[in-house]
This record gives structure tokens, C-alpha cells and sequence, in this order.
């Protein structure tokens, strides 16, 4: 990464091909090409407008999903059953299958393509979210719900594709901290937008109103997204064979892609890669510490307006004025983990090249884990006795917003760390992570309202954050110690 250190580790006719940042300050990797193709090459302004797309598309699986929060009261007065009928027969299988349609994603994007998967992904869900604004009975709206996480799922697989496409390595960080904001934040805008308008209307509109986001997200990737996938690998780079207006169609539809698939991996290649990766030791360890502590995350989401609804003494008897108003405490917590990880991991990657003579170790990512995991816990802590003992509202805001930060810290860290021990490999990386923290969420809502309403929420939250810190304490310190030996023996490349 550092000029001054290439020039002499590298003989000077090659360290003299290399092309460096604006500033001079750092090498550019991977190195662009000549071609005016190469994504890498494209303006800053044509970069911003596609991540800004793909994390519009990355909201749409949890923002979907989230719209049965708002409306979990009016949907169980609607279908006549329980709040818990409908969050286990909805919301917790749509979340189990936002991964598994993630890794199906992964295996079409490898032969096909980046944009023709994120178009008609997005096509059909708009489609099945219709049909959950239309559904005549719960099994109709559960079948279209789960159907529209499954295909919703590819925006938040294709995204680290997208951003590893455009951006040199140093930058990718940064981006990938704005990209996963988009994901974070999603579940938790349609609760708060959506629960002032459930409360005055039919849960309908929430839902009719959710397609009209879609359309847009949809609009937007035909219109203005473009296909960043370029096979550098190549030699010599396969050209486009139509030009103009054809060739939008072409790369839109998956034609392009189709006729490119011959210089990419095989279907069986693109099959088995993830399972291929997933169970490397280092990648496995932070999988299994990423899905509790995310895990966790999206059973405070999925539960937390069944807690703040429920009349005391067991909720705090919440209008569903004050629940959607509460909703707002994420969402800002989240915003506020996108600029606190913007700058750590930009500090932590500096000091990590300046340390090891320009070049960058993988394992230096998680250092963020470390300013992550106390706030975990006082945050988790803090939720729970605020919802046990019936706390002031501030201390339930505080202690969800300090838990929310540090979800989002961590995960750019994982993200980031994954991404480097794997560079040829973001989307299965994307995919398993994906998955991971799908798992390790969607039955947490099954056990957290009964395991609460037995023995306390003190106990439920403070064990949930012990779980994680006990993975933490085993797991982070050793991949920072033989993190590098292992990058070494079980390199995919």
C-alpha cells in the first residue's frame, strides 16, 4: 500500500507501472486498468450514484419485512389470532429465508452477473409485496411475506460485490460503512414511518406504500444502475459486442451475461463456493460471533413492540403513537455507528499500514470489535432493566441506542475483515455473513418474549450479551494472533 515501501520491494520496471492514489500517498489495488470499462476508472460522481442505488436496494428485504412490525396488532385483529401467530407464522420465517435467498443470489451473480440478478430480484418482489397488500387470508399474506424475503434478499449480497467493483481498497471501508448503514437502518424505518399511519388506517396502505418504495428502487435500476462486474482476470478482456440503447437492454435482461457466462466459473464452481469457504477456521469463528451478536439485534427488533404494546405489568402499555415514535431511537443510533465506524476504521487503517512498513494485515479490522463490544453490553444491560423494572423512557432509548451503535460498528468490522481475508470471494463472503446473522435472529423472537416473561428481562438481555461477549473473548484476540497463519493454510485462492 505504501509507495516508499514498493519502491523497494519491487524491481523499478514494474514499481514504475504502478498506478497510486490522486494524493500520491497510497498504491491503488486492485490496479485499474487502461480501459474506460473498468469500473475502477469511472468518476466519483458515476461511483456515488451506484452505491447510492445499491443501498436504496439493500433497504428494501428488512424495510419489507419490518412493515409487519408496524402492523402486528392490526394484522392479528385482522386474520383473528395472536400477536405471537403472527409474528412466528410471518416475520420469523421471511427473516429465516432473507439468507438462504442470499446464497442462491451469489451462485446466479457469479455467471451472470451483478445487475440482471438485482433487477428481476427486485422486479418480483415487487410482485409478491402487491400481494401481500391484496392477501385475502394469512396464508396468502405469510406465503407472499416469506416470498418477498427471499428474492428481496440479493441488494444486501450484491452490494460488497458492487463496492469491491468501483472502489480501490482503501476506500472500500468507508463505503461499505454507508452500504451496510442501508441495511441496519432498514428494519427499523418502516416500524417508525409505518406505525403512524397503522394507527389511523388499514395496515393495507403500509404495505401499498412499501410497493411504491419498491417501484422506485426498481425504476432506479433500469434507469440509472449499471452493471460493475469486469472480468479483469481475462486476457484478453472480453469487449461488449453491442453498443448504446441495445446494450443497456442486453446487460439489464441477463443477455450480456448470458453470452459472457463462457469466461467465468462453471454452475458447479459457482454451486459449491460457499461451502467451500464457510468452513475455514477463521472465517467459521467470526460467522458464529457475527450471528449472535446481529442475532440478537433483530429479536430486540422483532420483539420490542410486543414488549413496549403489552399492557403492565408485564409492557409498558405503549399507543401505537409512542411505539412507532420509538422506533426513531435505532434509526439515529444507526447513523451515529455510520459516522463513528466511518473514522475508526479510516484511523485503524492508517495506523495498521504505518505499523507493518505499508502493508495492511486483515486482522487489523477488528480492533473496531473492541470499541463495539462494551457498548454491546452496557446497551443490552441497560434495555433490560429499563423493560424489567419499568424504567424512565430515556433509559429504555438509551439503552437500545447504545445497543443498536454498536451492532453497526461491529458489523462494518466483520464485513471489512471478511472481505480482505477473502478478495476474491465478496459475494459468498456477503452471502455466509448474510445468512449468519439471519440464523442467529430469526428464532430469537420464539424465545425472548416467553424467556422474559418468566425470569426477567435483566436476565434474557444480560445473557444474550453474555453469549456474545464470551464468543468475543475467545474468538477475536486468537484471529488477531494466528489470524494470519490461518489466512495462510486455509487460503481459498
Amino acid at each position: 500500500m505504501d509507495p516508499a515501501e514498493a519502491s523497494r520491494e519491487l524491481p523499478p520496471a514494474v514499481f514504475s507501472k504502478l498506478k497510486l492514489s490522486p494524493d500520491g500517498k497510497l498504491v491503488l489495488w486492485p490496479q485499474p486498468t487502461d480501459s474506460p470499462l473498468d469500473p475502477q476508472n469511472w468518476s466519483s460522481r458515476r461511483k456515488g450514484m451506484l452505491l447510492m442505488i445499491i443501498t436504496l436496494a439493500a433497504i428494501v428485504p428488512d424495510f419489507d419485512s419490518g412493515i409487519g412490525i408496524a402492523a402486528i396488532f392490526a394484522l392479528a385483529e385482522q386474520y383473528d389470532t395472536t400477536t405471537g401467530v403472527i409474528n412466528n407464522l410471518t416475520s420469523n420465517w421471511s427473516i429465516f429465508l432473507l439468507g438462504w435467498g442470499g446464497l442462491v443470489a451469489v451462485m446466479l451473480i457469479r455467471r451472470l452477473g451483478r445487475l440482471p440478478i438485482l433487477f428481476w430480484s427486485q422486479l418480483l418482489v415487487l410482485g409478491f409485496l402487491l400481494g401481500c397488500t391484496f392477501a385475502p387470508n394469512l396464508a396468502t399474506f405469510a406465503a407472499m411475506r416469506c416470498l418477498t424475503a427471499f428474492f428481496g434478499t440479493a441488494p444486501q449480497v450484491t452490494g460488497l460485490y458492487v463496492v469491491t467493483d468501483l472502489y480501490p481498497f482503501h476506500h472500500q471501508a468507508r463505503k461499505l460503512n454507508i452500504w451496510t448503514m442501508g441495511f441496519i437502518i432498514s428494519p427499523f424505518l418502516s416500524p417508525f414511518a409505518f406505525g403512524f399511519l397503522v394507527a389511523r388506517t388499514s395496515w393495507r396502505w403500509a404495505y401499498g406504500i412499501g410497493s411504491m418504495y419498491s417501484l422506485v428502487v426498481v425504476l432506479l435500476i433500469v434507469f440509472f444502475m449499471e452493471e460493475t462486474m469486469y472480468d479483469r482476470t481475462v486476457k484478453p478482456i472480453p469487449e461488449p459486442t453491442t453498443t448504446g440503447l441495445r446494450n443497456r437492454i442486453e446487460n439489464l435482461l441477463g443477455i450480456t451475461g448470458l453470452k459472457m457466462a463462457k469466461y467465468r466459473v462453471s454452475w458447479t464452481e459457482a454451486i459449491l463456493s460457499p461451502l467451500r469457504l464457510v468452513w475455514r477456521p477463521h472465517l467459521l469463528m467470526i460467522l458464529l460471533f457475527e450471528a449472535m451478536l446481529f442475532g440478537f439485534g433483530i429479536g430486540i427488533n422483532v420483539t420490542n413492540a410486543v414488549f413496549l404494546g403489552s399492557p403492565p405489568p408485564f409492557g409498558f402499555g405503549f399507543t401505537p403513537f409512542a411505539i412507532a415514535g420509538g422506533y426513531a431511537t435505532p434509526i439515529v443510533s444507526v447513523l451515529l455507528g455510520e459516522l463513528v465506524g466511518r473514522y475508526t476504521n479510516d484511523f485503524i487503517m492508517n495506523t495498521s499500514i504505518r505499523r507493518n512498513n505499508g502493508v495492511f494485515e486483515a486482522e487489523s479490522r477488528l480492533w473496531a470489535c473492541y470499541i463495539a463490544i462494551p457498548l454491546y453490553i452496557c446497551g443490552f444491560i441497560t434495555l433490560g432493566a429499563a423493560l424489567e423494572k419499568h424504567l424512565s423512557v430515556g433509559a429504555l432509548i438509551m439503552g437500545w441506542g447504545i445497543a443498536e451503535l454498536s451492532i453497526m460498528v461491529n458489523t462494518v468490522a466483520v464485513y471489512a475483515y471478511c472481505n480482505d481475508s477473502f478478495p476474491k470471494h465478496q459475494g459468498e463472503i456477503s452471502a455466509l455473513i448474510n445468512l449468519a446473522r439471519v440464523l442467529g435472529g430469526f428464532s430469537v423472537a420464539y424465545f425472548q418474549v416467553p424467556w422474559a416473561l418468566k425470569h426477567g428481562a435483566i436476565q434474557t438481555f444480560g445473557c444474550e450479551a453474555a453469549i456474545v461477549t464470551g464468543l468475543f473473548l475467545l474468538f477475536i484476540p486468537f484471529l488477531q494472533l494466528k489470524g494470519r497463519d490461518l489466512r495462510a493454510k486455509y487460503s481459498a485462492h
